[in-house]
């Protein structure tokens, strides 16, 4: 009878393959529970794309830095930061799945030992995982439909966008930190502004690094670009220092096409730089690029 019994219980803890669902993550194809209830969240990419789905997780990390999806982080467990997760909250949440990635990663094996965990990285083909992830939490969710819909809204959003911006000149996207300014070509983390948006680059090879490579602005001089895409490092992550257009006010900067017809884009440096490859954070980039290009 004892025999019987433990064998059953052994039985009903096991998950069935019905309650399961296979998801591409970063690291390939992994089984996952189905339609989970409890969610703890620890990239904000991933925060941002299932917001748009209408999924709200338990758990998610502090600060959050995107003031579009404070309301949607409304009553969640903070449960750590990016980098450092509070094990202990986690622990007493008992979700039922964790989503880490990016800069949550290398987290990912010590948070498996708590609950399974999605590895949602979103590497530099920006577009293609953002898309792909949506279309995974579709799945895991049971929002398939949903998650197509917003995919087909954005790529009609791309398609116009790139067809409006044809024809508009070379770009050169920057980054500022301060009074610091590294640039970023087709194959750093932002090259999908080049490559999806078909705008040339000003400059061949920039280094491919992470931070992008440090330039002075005798550089953006000399590259002369026609159009300018600006990120602000430092209001991304909330912090209080010389402001990007402070740093490019200057008088090299000045002799610039993009200075002198108006083309340079500030872009909200949070949702590109801390929720790259959310389906709302592209969204919102290109609307801001039309904005200040199309038609300009």
């Amino acid at each position: 009878m004892i025999r019987i019994l433990s064998l059953m219980a052994l039985l009903f803890a096991a998950p069935s393959l019905a309650d399961t669902v296979r998801i591409e993550t970063s690291q390939g194809v992994v089984e996952a529970p189905a339609a989970p209830e409890k969610v703890a969240v620890f990239d904000l990419a991933a925060f941002d794309s299932l917001a748009a789905l209408g999924v709200q997780p338990v758990g998610l990390v502090r600060p959050v830095f995107l003031s579009y999806l404070e309301e949607a982080a409304a009553g969640t467990e903070a449960v750590g930061s990016l980098f450092e997760p509070d094990f202990e909250a986690l622990f007493a949440l008992q979700p039922d799945l964790i989503i880490a990635g990016g800069r949550s990663s290398e987290q990912v094996p010590e948070l498996a030992r708590i609950a399974p965990t999605l590895d949602m990285t979103i590497s530099q083909n920006t577009i293609g995982d953002g898309l792909a992830r949506l279309a995974a939490y579709g799945k895991l969710f049971g929002k398939e439909g949903a998650a197509a819909a917003l995919t087909a809204e954005f790529e009609a959003k791309l398609a116009a966008t790139r067809q409006a911006l044809a024809g508009k000149g070379t770009a050169l996207i920057v980054m500022t930190n301060g009074p610091k300014i590294s640039a970023y070509g087709a194959a750093g983390r932002f090259g999908w502004l080049h490559e999806a948006l078909g705008l040339p680059e000003a400059v061949d090879g920039v280094q491919m690094t992470n931070h992008g490579e440090a330039i002075s602005f005798e550089f953006i001089r000399e590259a002369n670009p026609d159009i300018l895409l600006v990120i602000d490092r430092m209001a991304a992550i909330g912090q209080q220092s010389q402001g990007a257009r402070a740093t490019l006010d200057n008088a090299l900067v000045h002799e610039t096409t993009a200075w002198k017809t108006g083309h340079i884009v500030h872009l909200s440096a949070a949702p590109i730089y801390i929720a790259g490859g959310g389906i709302q954070s592209m969204t919102l980039t290109l609307d801001e690029i039309n904005a200040a290009l199309v038609g300009g």
